[in-house]
């Protein structure tokens, strides 16, 4: 693919306009001087090749200090793991060598189909090395050949892994969607959520589905539920039925505020409080309720009433839990309906759309803030847990996760 010097001119300033009509400045950015370092390097990156092209503009967009501000072509050549071979890396250190180890493997995910499993090493992709902190990249729609170490027995072997071809939407940039949610009862009477993305752009089907796998647990008599966030990508509004699940009425989950409405200022106490919907004609009234007016509000639970598992509740995070599933934690966390186990969440949430700025090439950017029910932004700041446990690498290896023991034993405790 060529990119000539008036497309790319063309680029740059769509994404300069975007950025300063749309963007959330969370961050307290001076939009004039990042505006004008646009300016100063556009006479470079119209000489580049296109690997440099691509690279100058990220490096821009990363002086806006958000997450969810993506550079990207319709077909990527570099996107994150959980994000293609639904699975997270995690920087291991022994005897002052840095290894990647896999962390999460999604059931069912391109990564989990090859053989991979939790605690193995990655040594390779395509047959370049692969070390922390350079963390590797995958592409739609093709295969890779990863050499992966099995520490139990100290052999390594070629895995390739097959990348399914996908196209993006204007919610999201092209990724494998992990399979959520996956329920299963792993003791007498508990239950497990394993919730790793929450898809679709309302999340209707993603609540009819959480809908399907809490009623299959209480039918099976769980009483006690874990629900494992370990890893979430993130996704829409169908968080918030997960929320309504951890609480019987309508209260809040926290706030959502438009570029304007932060530049303005704003008091909480005065935004809207809107219950996600329920249904597909609750959501349209909501959508004509909000389509002339800022569109900040506070977003309540449901109302779901009484559940078996109220107060014997365990939520697990990592590293790698992000943005929605974030808020969901953070929920749980500060209205204590939930014991949270684990690792500080990401610090990686944001509202964000994709805009076509041309040449096949998308900008994915953060239009939304969101704040806590209590005015806190988890933005760059992250979920701590109630009760820290670290994964043991050597346990992970052998099939043990140490914590998901810790949040048995816990919610047996409840």
């Amino acid at each position: 693919m060529t990119l000539d010097s008036k497309k790319r001119n063309q680029i740059l300033q769509a994404i300069k306009k975007l950025v300063l009509d749309k963007h959330i400045n969370v961050a307290g950015i001076d939009y004039g001087a990042w505006a004008e370092r646009v300016d100063g390097r556009t006479g470079e990156l119209l000489t580049k090749d296109l690997d440099g092209f691509e690279a100058g503009v990220r490096l821009l967009l990363a002086e806006l200090k958000t997450s969810h501000t993506v550079f990207y072509h319709s077909l990527p050549k570099e996107l994150p793991p959980q994000h293609t071979i639904n699975a997270t890396l995690r920087d291991l250190s022994r005897d002052d060598c840095h290894k990647w180890m896999f962390l999460d493997v999604f059931e069912d995910g391109p990564a989990h189909v090859a053989g991979i499993k939790p605690g193995d090493i990655l040594d390779a992709v395509d047959g370049k090395a692969c070390l922390p902190p350079s963390t590797p990249s995958f592409a739609i729609g093709h295969s890779h050949t990863l050499l992966v170490a099995k520490p139990a027995t100290g052999s390594a072997k070629e895995i390739v892994v097959e990348v399914p071809k996908r196209k993006g939407t204007k919610q999201r940039p092209p990724i494998v969607e992990p399979k959520s949610p996956i329920h299963a009862k792993i003791g007498q009477d508990i239950g497990l959520l394993k919730i790793t993305y929450f898809p679709s752009a309302m999340g209707m089907g993603f609540a009819n589905a959480l809908d399907d796998a809490v009623n299959d647990l209480k039918q099976q008599g769980c009483k006690r539920l874990i629900v494992d966030l370990r890893g979430n990508i993130g996704g829409s509004l169908g968080f918030a039925r997960l929320a309504s699940y951890m609480c019987a009425g309508e209260i809040a989950i926290g706030h959502s505020l438009t570029p304007q409405r932060l530049r303005d200022g704003y008091n909480p106490e005065t935004l809207p409080r809107v219950p996600m919907p329920r249904s597909r004609s609750e959501l349209l009234v909501t959508l004509a309720r909000f389509s002339f007016r800022d569109k900040s509000v506070m977003l309540l639970t449901q109302g779901l009433g009484p559940q078996s598992f109220h107060n014997r509740v365990v939520v697990l995070v990592n590293e790698w839990t992000n943005s929605a599933a974030e808020m969901v934690a953070n929920f749980a966390a500060e209205n204590r309906l939930a014991t949270v186990v684990g690792q500080k969440t990401h610090g990686n949430v944001l509202g964000a759309m994709n805009f076509n700025v041309g040449g096949g090439y998308w900008l994915r950017l953060p239009v939304f803030g969101w704040f806590t029910s209590k005015g806190h932004s988890l933005e760059g700041n992250g979920v701590d847990p109630d009760v820290s446990v670290e994964i043991s690498p050597d346990a992970l290896a052998n099939g043990q996760d140490t914590q998901m023991t810790t949040a048995v034993d816990i919610v047996t405790g409840l």
